[in-house]
């Protein structure tokens, strides 16, 4: 499927996203709705299971297949990816795994989605210094304000690879590169770019990212990449079966961790998710993630000015390509704009509603690549 062909037939458009019928939906940056092929890999599966032991109409092959689209992905091998379920889960696997000692700091951006700022808070009992880090924007984290704002006692960062509010996409390989040299540890929260921009993880030793945004695939079903060389430095925080190894189920009297990421998956896996996930990649990697995002781009280009026409104010209107996103957020200064999120929802248009510290409130738009132009005009007349 290429999406050209796919953005001038509208019948096949509505076949592979029935979501596409009946509403115009802008809402990628939250929670997606599931492709027609997505969705039939997993009823498909669910019916099998009705007839049988499910894990044996899929597992193991899901986590073959699984790890070697994710690694595809993110440009690694196979053995760094993880299942471990929701980008929350993820991160606080590596707070909680990492071992710090009392004086260290780590550097985080406190207006950064929770999930990747609660984890890193709660090491503040140990005795770490959890530094928020100066920015001149929502989101706006360019690689000398992160160099600027760590020392010589600085053991991580971590970051989002894309801002969920202001869709400011960091260079987070040139970050990492700087970081690598200082011998400083990188986490990246990737879910705002993974499957809509291409994220690579040689730059970094920890990604993480839920399928249930860009990815196109159901919720819980997220990515862990851990770097080989940092596995034996991250010590898993959960025990079970799958993770620790017992053969024919006997606990042993030593508890031995399984190769690969697969240390990190204690217990038994959510098939019905990876399924989704694996199709959804599939899909993806057809299309090419390059192509994706130059189309994304491509929407934002013209959204930003057409916009401002109508008075908006954009968020990091005046961007470099390389530092945006899918995520497009406005508002008018001094007017609420619930009410026309509201006006919008009332229309069939799905768009997100976000607030930041200060209280101002944004209308989020987060198309992906099957939403047509006609569509995106439609909306703007509604504004």
């Amino acid at each position: 499927m290429k999406i050209a062909e796919l953005l001038a037939d509208e019948e096949l458009r509505q076949h592979e996203f029935p979501v596409t019928r009946d509403k115009i939906f802008l809402a990628h940056g939250g929670d997606c709705p599931i492709p027609r092929r997505v969705a039939e890999a997993v009823r498909k599966y669910a019916e099998d299971s009705c007839t049988g032991d499910q894990e044996k109409f899929v597992y193991p092959m899901i986590l073959t297949e699984g790890r070697k689209l994710a690694a595809q992905l993110l440009q690694c091998q196979p053995e760094e990816i993880a299942f471990v379920g929701p980008t929350s889960l993820a991160l606080s696997f590596v707070a909680g795994g990492l071992k710090f000692r009392r004086g260290d700091n780590i550097l985080v951006y406190f207006d950064d989605y929770p999930s990747n700022v609660y984890p890193w808070m709660a090491l503040a009992q140990q005795g770490v210094e959890v530094r928020l880090m100066n920015t001149r924007g929502l989101g706006l984290i360019r690689p000398k304000d992160v160099l600027g704002q760590v020392d010589e006692n600085t053991r991580l960062v971590a970051l989002a690879s894309c801002h969920f509010i202001s869709g400011y996409r960091l260079d987070h390989a040139e970050i990492g590169n700087a970081l690598q040299e200082k011998k400083i540890t990188f986490c990246l929260d990737a879910i705002q770019t993974v499957g809509a921009f291409p994220t690579p993880a040689e730059h970094v030793d920890f990604m993480a990212a839920d399928a249930h945004k860009w990815l196109l695939g159901p919720c819980g079903a997220g990515l862990m990449y851990v770097r080989a060389s940092m596995q034996d430095k991250l010590v898993p925080p959960v025990y079970g079966w799958h993770n620790v190894r017992c053969p024919d189920f006997v606990a042993q009297e030593q508890i031995v961790f399984r190769s690969g990421a697969s240390r990190y998956e204690a217990g038994t896996h959510n098939l019905l998710g990876l399924v989704g996930l694996v199709t959804a990649m599939e899909m993806l990697l057809e299309i090419g993630v390059e192509n994706i995002a130059a189309e994304l781009l491509r929407k934002r280009a013209w959204l930003v000015p057409a916009l401002q026409a109508k008075g908006y104010t954009v968020l990091h209107a005046d961007a470099a390509p390389q530092n945006c996103s899918g995520i497009t957020s406005f508002f008018s200064p001094g007017q609420d704009m619930a009410p026309l999120h509201e006006k919008l929802t009332e229309a069939n248009v799905i768009t997100s509603l976000r607030v930041d510290r200060k209280g101002q409130k944004y209308i989020r738009f987060s198309p992906h690549f099957y939403n047509t132009d006609a569509e995106l005009n439609k909306v703007l007349a509604l504004l």
